[in-house]
């Protein structure tokens, strides 16, 4: 156990207050089988150039979208960064700025948060935001339980294209208030607005629709809202931000909370995190949201401030009386979305959507030209879209891999239903020569 840094005499001491005679003692309650019972061949001390050229080695056998052109979404997607956004949150005024619990000596890190409320609320048509969640995945979920806790109901309608992995998310949370989780079927590519209608009684608190959903198609939130409505119960839009620069905000189609992932502005997709989640809802339920929410007021001297107006969160209050154990915000990647934003501005932001639109339309286009790629839907979409493909996805990815591209995800592993069939994702990012050559790599011109 040379490991250890601890003395034997430290060892002795602590095994005889446990009342145990050998450390093994402390992990009986592992199976042996997962246990290595040999010794663990690791090499000896190494100078730190030496475990530096180790570690750079070891990197160096990741790739990223630095080295790879990709054309996988699905979640997390390669946007264009300006080189400003690092820029700011590397200054140490930022990244060292901990929760603001006294505003008085705050009010930076807390007035970068209502602008970043401020923007979400824009983008999105909505009264408020709270100063961010941890992802997209756990935002849907918590609006969930939001809802559930305003209108004292137990089941949840999710769509079936809603992301897979927010779903599971959802169903991990519903399993402590005992929700009901229930899927709505999905037809050529948009969720069934007729089952839906079937689905909806007196219990439903919330209805859950992404736009774009999974498959990059649009839904017609508005219809939806009409129906949830009726019944009296909360419709939530999980919602793609960039999207809002260019189709009806959330808000104008009568959602009551929007939700989404927020790592396509300004944030790297980082093997998967961290990421952004936010959160925006009617002035009516602002005080079931959970987090925090930052205020603007004026202080004993009439100049401007600013201030945590809402925490109900259990770090604040009553455990039994918060609206969620959510610990923190993602202040510094809500930070970077606030930059992101503010160097786009509205025409900006409005032209990387028109882009990511008409490059996914033209490369959709010209897939299915190709022999044996075919249409799956006729339905409106934004930078993302599903083909039928005519071979294993698996091995046209790594076919592409082969030639620098990163391919479409395989539907197959979450819709048994849409075998060889694939997602493919366009953003402003690619290049009229890239498309160019991933079609051609796909109609087996391999350059």
């Amino acid at each position: 156990m040379k490991f250890i840094p601890h003395t034997s005499e430290e060892q002795r001491q602590m095994m005889n207050e446990l009342e145990i005679k050998k450390l093994e003692e402390l992990f009986q309650e592992l199976p042996d089988e997962i246990k290595i019972n040999k010794d663990i061949n690791i090499p000896g001390p190494l100078s730190e150039l030496e475990v530096a050229r180790q570690l750079k080695k070891i990197a160096e056998k990741n790739k990223t979208v630095d080295q790879l052109t990709s054309f996988l979404g699905a979640g997390a997607y390669d946007h264009y960064i300006p080189s400003a956004v690092q820029h700011i949150l590397s200054r140490s005024e930022f990244y060292t700025a901990y929760t603001p619990y006294q505003p008085e000596v705050s009010q930076g890190v807390l007035q970068s948060i209502f602008e970043f409320q401020s923007m979400i609320c824009e983008l999105t048509g909505m009264d408020v935001a709270n100063a961010s969640m941890y992802d997209g995945a756990s935002a849907t979920a918590e609006a969930a339980l939001m809802a559930s806790a305003a209108t004292r109901r137990t089941k949840v309608l999710i769509s079936k294209a809603v992301h897979p992995e927010y779903r599971q998310v959802l169903l991990t949370y519903a399993g402590g208030p005992e929700l009901q989780v229930e899927e709505i079927d999905y037809n050529q590519g948009c969720t069934e607005i007729e089952k839906l209608k079937q689905s909806m009684d007196k219990d439903v608190a919330a209805v859950i629709i992404q736009q774009p959903n999974f498959f990059g198609s649009l839904e017609d939130l508005k219809a939806f809202a009409d129906v949830v409505h009726e019944h009296k119960a909360l419709m939530v839009t999980c919602a793609d931000p960039v999207s809002l620069a260019l189709i009806t905000s959330p808000g104008s189609c009568g959602a009551d909370i929007v939700v989404g992932e927020g790592q396509g502005l300004g944030i790297p997709m980082a093997y998967g995190g961290p990421h952004l989640g936010y959160m925006a809802c009617t002035k009516k339920l602002m005080r079931r949201m959970p987090g925090r929410i930052v205020g603007e007021t004026v202080d004993n001297k009439g100049q401007r401030g600013f201030v945590l107006t809402l925490q109900a969160r259990e770090q604040h209050i009553r455990r039994e009386k918060a609206t969620s154990n959510i610990c923190s915000n993602q202040a510094l990647c809500a930070l970077a979305a606030t930059v992101h934003l503010s160097l786009m501005g509205p025409k900006g932001l409005r032209q990387v959507a028109e882009q990511c639109l008409q490059k996914a339309h033209y490369t959709y286009e010209q897939i299915i030209n190709l022999l044996g790629y075919q249409p799956v839907w006729s339905v409106p979409f934004f930078k993302e879209f599903v083909v039928k493909v005519p071979q294993s996805p698996a091995e046209i990815n790594n076919r592409l891999l082969e030639k620098g591209i990163i391919g479409g995800l395989d539907l197959g592993r979450y819709y048994p239903e849409l075998e060889d069939h694939m997602l493919f994702c366009v953003t402003e990012t690619r290049t009229r020569e890239e498309i160019d050559r991933l079609v051609a790599l796909l109609g087996g011109d391999v350059k």
